[in-house]
């Protein structure tokens, strides 16, 4: 029975992660709706068919609005504890080579997303575009994103979840956040790169009871994707080879050169990255 408490408050965690995205989203789009004429049965009959979808402008209202409410909740209960014990080791070096090792993720992971066989519908692949695009776009993409996912999965569920299986379980726990984390993305290739990017999230948390290096790592993630959303007008479109002129060889050469930085990034960061006192994850 002392196994099923910590794993109910994980599965809690996530449900009300994804309750708050869901209310916001109804409310917010109804708002929306209702300015644009429809009134309260049509916006009603729409939510319950499933054609209630926001516009852009709404989609970043509600991951602001939704990230900000998440984040009061998951600190103000105390369901993602906020310390600064971390932070007082001046951990400067380790958030250097945190950040070389995100940058060392960016052209294997983009490589992965290419090789499963996934076609996200155009209309939704115009919209994340028009997002990523927008200068609003980067507070919820770039930010708070970053910030909210790291507090809900690593903080809070990769918390629990190391109560339940301890520490010399400690990889069981990381792989259930990471692959939870991956399944909230929504589709197979997002899938695939969130998990495989949680597991190195959830392993920073384990080593340091703390999620700033993962917010970290996070942040240049998603704020890399933004700089490249707004440098190629058709990034959605261009692959790796095109980037490359053309030539699968330079590909495999950039996949070569990025192993060159993860690798020295991942062997510096188990040098630097102290196990965590089992009070820090309680």
């Amino acid at each position: 029975m002392k196994y099923v408490k910590p794993l109910l408050e994980a599965i809690l965690y996530v449900v009300i992660f994804m309750a708050i995205q869901f209310f916001v989203t109804l409310i917010v789009t109804g708002i929306q709706w209702y300015r644009n004429g429809s009134n309260m049965h049509e916006i009603l009959e729409k939510a319950g068919n499933g054609t209630l979808t926001p516009d852009v402008t709404a989609l970043i209202i509600i991951s602001v609005i939704s990230s900000i409410l998440t984040l009061l909740l998951f600190l103000l209960l105390k369901w993602a504890p906020a310390t600064r014990t971390y932070l007082r080791s001046r951990p400067w070096a380790v958030m250097a080579w945190v950040t070389i090792l995100a940058f060392g993720t960016l052209i294997p992971s983009t490589w992965l997303g290419e090789q499963i066989p996934y076609e996200m519908p155009a209309e939704m692949e115009a919209m994340l575009n028009e997002i990523m695009r927008n200068r609003w776009g980067y507070l919820a993409v770039g930010i708070l994103a970053p910030l909210t996912e790291e507090v809900v999965f690593r903080g809070a569920v990769l918390r629990v979840l190391l109560k339940v299986f301890g520490q010399r379980w400690h990889w069981l726990p990381i792989a259930l956040s990471a692959v939870v984390f991956g399944l909230v993305h929504g589709n197979i290739q997002q899938f695939v790169h969130a998990t495989l990017i949680g597991l190195i999230l959830g392993w920073m948390y384990y080593r340091t009871g703390s999620i700033l290096p993962g917010i970290v790592f996070h942040w240049v993630n998603n704020s890399a994707a933004y700089v490249i959303a707004n440098l190629l007008p058709n990034a959605n479109e261009v692959k790796l080879v095109d980037l490359f002129g053309g030539d699968q060889r330079t590909v495999y050469i950039a996949l070569g050169s990025s192993l060159c930085l993860m690798l020295p990034a991942l062997f510096q960061l188990y040098q630097r990255l102290r196990k965590a006192p089992e009070r820090l994850l309680e």
